[in-house]
């Protein structure tokens, strides 16, 4: 018997570390773009993630700047709350936020499911049942215009049965210069099979943020890599004669937290009467029995020291993260959320990152993230104000000529504002 368990654990290793190393193009077979969808325009959607609002100028980011001067760029982004990776990066793409799509943090429970989800799960990542909304890529093809993706959050999963035309499991072994290949390759295709929304993710500057803070060299360092990547993309996509638009983005900012005076696990939770989820910046509890709620809500209060303590149904409204925004049942019953810049310390860890993000992006300026466009679609020499990420989807149905009828978050303001 330990014979046959040990086999399945090795086997599971081995089909983990596969699909961590996977390099190997998706192509679902048997797609055409329609005869009227062929006419359509391209859309790029690059995502550098933690790029903060003024990282480009703070670091002198020259290409970056000289193309957004060219089109559009906005004094900032807000994220959606939390302003984390996963989350953001799904409502991006179905103008949804986080608590309306399920996807409520990049780990959570599920009292339907009784099951958590994790960003670090392969196989939950790519299980649609986590994601709701429909993503650009299943609009685009359930309108039989082809999408590709060379990464991003949930691309991987067949949500509605549908994933993009052309895709990649995530992983860090392909070269820069590789993925600037497969995207100009998909361009150069026929015309029936050639892609018209495409996503680009880079994930340099958000590791070295964690890593050294968002004031140290080597961030700087990779919002120079960002920078070179994506002018050298335009280059090379100019090499296939079409007028493509491009859309610049980033899921959230960083911010240099205090890592001298964290917050201990409070004394008032119980594991044994609460599930506990989250991580730094958003704790929360699920209760295993309802009557447990209120006492523990209590005890926190009174405990509470550098963090704020609140009942799912007594969040702020305007963080779309209460009670009647919790569509999918995946919020906690209590959450507790740090003062900016202090931080929890749940387990006690030695050494914490000196950058973090997920706070309350209406609280902490920090946590705003970038946005340029240019391209043939978008006005010129256009500086915009803040707005809100859940208006990047109807921004690019708009350019790309597609129908949605689901409620979602976003409003057309932003498309009218920028486009031609």
């Amino acid at each position: 018997m330990k014979t046959y368990f040990a086999l399945i654990f090795s086997l599971f290793i081995a089909a983990t570390a596969f699909a961590q190393n996977d390099t190997t193009q998706k192509i679902v077979e048997g797609r055409k773009n329609s005869p009227d969808q062929e006419k359509k325009p391209y859309v790029i959607l690059i995502s550098a993630d933690g790029f903060r609002y003024d990282y480009a100028e703070k670091y002198k980011a020259t290409h970056l700047l000289a193309l957004s001067s060219s089109g559009v760029s906005a004094s900032s982004m807000i994220p959606s709350y939390p302003s984390v990776t996963f989350p953001n990066h799904y409502t991006l793409v179905t103008g949804l936020y986080p608590s309306h799509t399920g996807l409520v943090n990049n780990s959570f429970f599920d009292r339907n499911l009784k099951e958590s989800y994790s960003m670090g799960n392969k196989t939950k990542v790519a299980d649609p049942k986590w994601y709701g909304g429909t993503p650009l890529w299943v609009l685009a093809e359930q309108q039989h215009l082809l999408a590709a993706s060379f990464y991003w959050v949930a691309s991987e999963a067949p949500i509605k049965d549908t994933r993009p035309t052309y895709y990649y499991i995530y992983n860090d072994k392909i070269s820069i210069h590789n993925r600037i290949e497969a995207v100009v390759a998909w361009l150069k295709l026929p015309a029936e099979s050639r892609p018209h929304f495409i996503t680009f993710y880079l994930p340099q500057v958000d590791h070295a943020g964690h890593l050294y803070g968002p004031d140290a060299p080597e961030t700087e360092k990779q919002v120079h890599f960002v920078d070179s990547a994506v002018y050298e993309l335009t280059k090379a996509v100019t090499t296939t004669g079409l007028n493509v638009n491009y859309v610049f983005v980033s899921d959230h900012g960083m911010t240099k937290i205090d890592r001298e005076h964290t917050i201990s696990k409070p004394a008032a939770i119980d594991t044994s009467k609460f599930i506990v989820s989250g991580d730094d910046i958003l704790v929360q509890l699920y209760a295993k029995d309802r009557k447990d709620i209120q006492e523990t809500y209590q005890q926190l209060k009174k405990e509470a020291v550098d963090y704020k303590v609140y009942l799912k149904e007594n969040m702020p409204t305007n963080l779309h993260y209460g009670t009647s925004d919790d569509w999918h049942n995946r919020i906690g019953d209590i959450l507790l959320i740090p003062n900016w810049p202090k931080v929890f310390n749940m387990y006690g860890r030695k050494q914490l990152n000196p950058g973090t993000h997920g706070f309350d992006p209406y609280a902490v300026m920090d946590m705003h993230a970038t946005f340029y466009a240019w391209g043939p679609a978008f006005k010129s020499h256009l500086k915009i104000p803040e707005f809100q990420n859940v208006n990047i989807y109807p921004l690019i149905t708009a350019i790309l000529g597609l129908n949605y009828t689901e409620k979602i978050d976003g409003t057309k303001q932003l498309a009218q504002e920028v486009l031609k």
